[in-house]
């Protein structure tokens, strides 16, 4: 059983595109990262999920559970926590969070007295006297104070600083040990190559790749850069399975993706003063998948 599993998944605003036909298997236990530029579906796909706004069409569901139907059930078992928080400003923040902890069936209070301190959080100040880290914050252990079974992240670590970020990931990775299933949402591509498994690229409301990290990096793409003797190269290069080629000074540079034999056979027709072949970073693989983003 899949902690998250939809089926063609769609939804639309009127005449504006929301997702379209989203294929996600989410395992349980994995942290599964879920990355795309601002717009691209991936908040519409968590609210669907968690029945915050509905579905046109497809299926969606939560530990085998129909996320309309069993939409109770489930809240109960899921720790969310949203791009942006908004409370009311006069609470203070343990008055908000024995308030959440209220529809919970258990005892939270050590949870969020251990939650708040590791996140140096002050709870007895008011929201309207905190910064946005510190609203953030109060976020997080509203989210996690539940211990909940699934705990979905839509952009988590805006406002927080670096450091703060850190125990963030920290937190994040323990709940993840006791059992946790994390969807972790982020244009921050970073934050998911630190901490995921597997990731699933979404552009304008579509899935166009799910894929182990590892592979995305290891095994599917190089980055390739070499210096030919004469310093340039006549004619414009091209190669099969070579995007994102760039030209600075005397060196030339691009993502490829293909067989390795042709890549050698091609650069080696030079005369090179220097080459140089490595694993793409996260956020080079990703700006391939986006190239025709502009066009």
């Amino acid at each position: 059983m899949y902690a998250i599993e939809t089926k063609n998944l769609t939804k639309s605003y009127g005449k504006e595109r929301g997702i379209v036909d989203v294929n996600l298997n989410v395992n349980e236990g994995e942290i599964f990262g879920f990355i795309g530029p601002n717009g691209a579906g991936k908040s519409t796909t968590i609210r669907t999920l968690l029945s915050l706004i509905y579905k046109d069409s497809g299926e969606a569901n939560i530990f085998g559970m129909d996320c309309v139907k069993d939409r109770k059930k489930i809240l109960a078992e899921v720790g969310y926590l949203p791009s942006e928080v908004f409370y009311y400003d006069n609470m203070k923040a343990i008055d908000l969070l024995k308030y959440s902890a209220s529809f919970y069936k258990k005892d939270c209070s050590e949870r969020i007295k251990e939650l708040s301190n590791a996140l140096e959080l002050d709870l007895n100040k008011k929201i309207e006297d905190m910064s946005l880290g510190n609203k953030k914050k109060v976020g997080i252990v509203q989210g996690l104070l539940h211990s909940p079974k699934l705990i979905i992240l839509d952009e988590p670590t805006s406002g927080l600083d670096p450091l703060m970020q850190q125990t963030f990931f920290e937190l994040i990775q323990a709940e993840n040990k006791r059992g946790a299933t994390i969807l972790f949402s982020s244009h921050i591509l970073s934050e998911v190559q630190k901490i995921c498994d597997r990731v699933a690229i979404i552009k304008e409301g579509k899935i166009i790749q799910t894929q182990k990290i590892s592979e995305l990096q290891q095994n599917s793409y190089k980055k390739v850069s070499f210096i030919p003797k004469n310093g340039t190269v006549l004619g414009e290069f091209k190669m099969d399975g070579a995007t994102n080629i760039a030209v600075q000074g005397d060196s030339i540079s691009f993502v490829y993706r293909g067989d390795c034999n042709l890549l050698l056979n091609q650069i080696g027709s030079y005369s090179l003063l220097n080459v140089d072949i490595s694993e793409p970073s996260l956020e080079e693989i990703f700006m391939h998948y986006y190239k025709d983003e502009a066009k």
